[in-house]
């Protein structure tokens, strides 16, 4: 039987698959994607509920700290349960990809979607999915100006 990580690992996979031996300036949009869906194909020790281990893809123009700049969040969700198995908060590991100033991904709007490892649902259809909107044709060619990679607690 293969061991499935701690959460607490959650990050550094994220990074060792982002970065494997390189930078994160050095990726675009494409690789940081393909890399993050690697990433979701690590199943963790989470708890057996269907919305336990989720996955988001989102993108849009938002001004969290600082000017209004246009994002493309991949975020890994895991649920934390308290030791009667209810529901106590959720882990966030992000990896946020921010770029330049470009009319063309502002037009864009905004848009999310959700995928859940135990909703019985396939990974790849979901990503195969999201790579056929129209808006993937701009984002997955562009470098992002700054790749952040961090976790929280929400």
């Amino acid at each position: 039987m293969t061991r499935k990580p701690p959460i607490a690992e959650a990050v550094a996979l994220l990074e060792s698959e982002l970065t494997a031996g390189r930078a994160l300036a050095d990726l675009d949009t494409e690789e940081a994607w393909l890399a993050f869906l690697r990433f979701g194909g690590c199943l963790f020790d989470v708890s057996d509920t269907s919305d336990a281990d989720g996955l988001l893809f989102q993108y849009g123009t938002y001004s969290f700290d600082g000017p209004a700049t246009f994002t493309l969040g991949l975020v890994r969700q895991f649920e934390i349960t308290d030791s009667d198995g209810n529901h106590d908060h959720y882990v966030q590991v992000h990896c946020e990809l921010r770029y330049g100033p470009a009319p063309a991904l502002h037009a864009l709007g905004s848009f999310h979607s959700w995928f859940f490892q135990g909703a019985g649902d396939d990974l790849d259809e979901w990503a195969e999915e999201l790579s056929t909107r129209a808006a993937w044709t701009t984002i997955r060619t562009l470098r992002p100006a700054e790749i952040k990679v961090y976790q929280e607690q929400v």
